[in-house]
């Protein structure tokens, strides 16, 4: 896995979601690697890039998403460890 940090924001609707990322990929130099349903209508996007930006995109996805609809939760881990690419092919970025 690179040295890039994990940006994630879980929402609830796909609609949610495609606010929340077209807010981060315009406000920062971040990739989004990819995005799961986890279940009830919940969904996760992951973004990685440097951690200002993906900080940046993050919030800015956050608070996007907000005004259409609700979000969960978000998270960024600034240098995931190697192993957190077995969850999944959008995590190892």
């Amino acid at each position: 896995m690179s040295s890039e940090a994990l940006g994630m924001i879980e929402a609830k609707g796909l609609c949610t979601l495609l606010e929340a990322a077209d807010a981060a990929l315009k406000s920062a130099n971040v990739t989004m690697t990819g995005w799961t349903k986890i279940g009830s209508g919940f969904v996760i996007g992951f973004f990685r890039g440097d951690v200002a930006a993906v900080k940046a995109a993050v919030e800015a996805g956050t608070e996007a998403a907000r005004q259409v609809g609700e979000v969960v939760s978000t998270q960024v881990i600034p240098r995931p460890h190697d192993d957190l690419g077995k969850l999944g092919p959008w995590i190892a970025g």
